[in-house]
Order: C-alpha cells, then structure tokens, then sequence
C-alpha cells in the first residue's frame, strides 16, 4: 500500500477490490470528516489471500504461536480484509471521528483491541454499533 492512500484513490487495488457498499460508506463518512478537517488515510483495505498469508506467518513469528498472532492477524479463509469486507483507517484524529459518528454511515469498530479496524454494518445507521469483540479470537466468524 503506498503511504498516504486516501478513501478516494481508486487506482489502489486495496480499495478497488473493497466491497462497494463499505467503499461508498467510507466515502460519505470521509467527506463528512474533511469538514471537521479530519482526513482518513486507508492503512489497509482488500488484501490478496498470498498477502495475508504473509501477514499471518510474520505474525505468528513476531507473537512465538499460532493462538498469539490470532488475536492480531486472521487467516485468509476467514479475514474480512480478503473478502474486501473490512478497512484500516490510520491516525488517531480519524479513528476518533469514525468512534464517534461512524455508525451514522454503518461503519463499526469490530475489535476492541483493532480501534483502526472497520466494517459496514448497514443496520447499525438506526440501530447503533454493536459491542466490539475483545479480538479476533471472539468473532465467531473465525472459528472457521
């Protein structure tokens, strides 16, 4: 991913590959944003299985075991980043922003300890952001 990729720089396969619903999401709520001179740089978004492959074994590496690097890096079978469902906002000024207003676009915090990952849940504009899960190694969609 080059450094500095915003919501809005379609050439990047990282956002051209995300799902288009998350993308739009992420468009608004940018927009939005730049009004509050708040600006979303993507620190990652889709991702090639062969990627997080790679993710995973340095995780795994850096955190000596598989059940560690779980709770930081999921599989490609079941990362949201390969399935184009989940984006990595970086700086703390635009994670705080989307803490605080990103359910009104469906955009939640899945992992409390992930505050800079994000995934659509349309349901959440009326309905409010779930509880995160504590890591990874709580959402059921990794026990695959």
């Amino acid at each position: 991913m080059p450094d500095g990729l915003t919501v809005f720089d379609d050439e990047a396969a990282a956002l051209a590959n995300l799902d288009r619903a998350l993308l739009d999401a992420l468009r608004r709520a940018a927009t939005d944003a730049a009004g509050d001179g708040v600006e979303f740089i993507v620190n990652s978004g889709w991702r090639s299985p062969e990627y997080q492959d790679e993710l995973l074994r340095e995780a795994i590496s850096e955190y000596g075991s598989e059940e560690e690097a779980a709770r930081w890096v999921a599989t490609a079978a079941t990362s949201p980043h390969v399935s184009g469902e989940a984006v990595d906002i970086g700086d703390f000024d635009a994670t705080l922003w989307l803490s605080e207003h990103g359910a009104g676009y469906g955009l939640c915090q899945i992992y409390d300890n992930e505050p800079w990952h994000y995934e659509l849940r349309p349901a959440t504009v009326e309905l409010g952001c779930p509880v995160p899960y504590t890591d990874p190694t709580d959402d059921p969609r990794m026990q695959q």
